[in-house]
């Protein structure tokens, strides 16, 4: 009889290896927060631990493939939790200016000639 109700070895390893990616985002950027001097609120605080876990296991999934040794890859994906909320942040001002960029191409009349023809010009 086994006294786990989950056996381990039934879980998937890329879940496995997304929630761990996810506890170590999260704790990367805790440590970032408590070395901060900076006071926010506690949603803010939970806003950035949510948003590094996801970077991590994202991060975790995109590496898996490309980096063989275990520790470069906890390392990449420690770092870049560590930075997610910058690079957040500057991926959704990227995003929302180029959105800006095409509804004003969208919304901008274009100039058009009346009845389709251009105004005659006098000759000198």
């Amino acid at each position: 009889m086994n006294a786990s109700p989950i056996d381990p070895e039934s879980i998937p390893k890329e879940v496995r290896d997304g929630f761990v990616a996810s506890i170590i985002g999260g704790m990367a950027m805790a440590a970032r927060l408590l070395l901060s001097e900076e006071k926010h609120s506690w949603g803010w605080y939970a806003r950035r631990c949510a948003a590094a876990s996801l970077t991590a296991v994202l991060v975790n999934a995109g590496v898996t493939d490309h980096i063989a040794s275990t520790g470069m890859r906890i390392g990449t994906v420690g770092v870049c939790s560590y930075c997610a909320p910058e690079a957040l942040d500057a991926l959704l001002r990227w995003f929302k200016a180029r959105a800006e960029r095409e509804v004003e191409k969208v919304s901008k009349p274009a100039k058009s000639k009346p009845h389709g023809k251009a105004k005659r010009t006098k000759r000198k």
